[in-house]
């Protein structure tokens, strides 16, 4: 098994491998994680973990507030997730290798990072200024028939991406330049699709690339078929997931 000791950065959405993560740091936790960052050599990645918030708040409460108008606000790296931190994480993350750590003149951070290998979080150590977690870096296996899958995943996807671009009377990508790696394809459809963070939380920790798929090819089905029963859909992006606050 092997395990790493890397900064934790929880958010409110999945990270997949291979996808790009825009960050907007203004926190003060967040803001030592990534000075922290910036002491590793140029040459090496500046790596940090993501986890999926499953009880907690992304952005820690900064002013008192309702119930009780006079409670100080909540301070320090664990602030927003309770006594026992890793029981407000989801047990699978990613992670993320910075490629542009930017501090603005008040200082506040604008990061650009990628997601790299899935991780299972062990441990959380509050101790420091920001968190930092033990994590056993998770192997991505093929399983059966990834190839196959792929290929129905992607046509699965090019007709969902069509019932979104009719419900919302725009158009999008055809999807000609989709990759068909079946790993890449399964976590490229994840990232796209209109799903909640537990839904997304499911795929990203698939046993392996096929039932990642599997899955994917059902839920796809089930969600053209809703698409096309609706008149209309909310009035929100369909196709990009927010930036982080942080």
């Amino acid at each position: 098994m092997t395990t790493v000791r890397l900064p934790l950065f929880p958010l409110n959405s999945v990270l997949y491998p291979g996808l790009v993560l825009p960050l907007n740091i203004f926190e003060e936790r967040y803001r030592a994680m990534m000075r922290e960052l910036l002491k590793t050599p140029e040459d090496e990645p500046r790596r940090f973990a993501v986890v999926a918030i499953r009880d907690g708040h992304e952005v820690a409460p900064s002013a008192p507030g309702m119930p009780d108008p006079t409670a100080l606000p909540e301070r320090g790296p664990a602030a927003g997730f309770g006594d026992d931190p890793v029981k407000a994480f989801h047990s699978v993350g990613c992670i993320a290798d910075a490629a542009t750590i930017r501090e603005r003149d008040n200082g506040t951070f604008e990061v650009l990072a990628t997601g790299t290998t899935r991780v299972r979080l062990l441990s959380v150590d509050s101790s420091g200024p920001f968190l930092v977690a033990e994590l056993e870096e998770l192997a991505e296996d093929a399983g059966d028939e990834a190839g196959a899958l792929a290929e129905g995943v992607l046509r699965a996807f090019r007709q969902y991406q069509k019932r979104l671009a009719g419900a919302r009377e725009r158009s999008l990508s055809t999807g000609a330049d989709l990759p068909d790696e079946p790993a890449v394809v399964s976590y490229l459809v994840a990232a796209a699709m209109m799903l909640d963070t537990p839904a997304k939380q499911q795929l990203l920790q698939a046993p392996d690339t096929a039932s990642r798929l599997r899955d994917e090819l059902k839920l796809l089905r089930a969600e053209t078929a809703i698409i096309r029963s609706l008149p209309s859909l909310p009035a929100s992006e369909l196709t990009r997931g927010p930036t982080s606050l942080n």
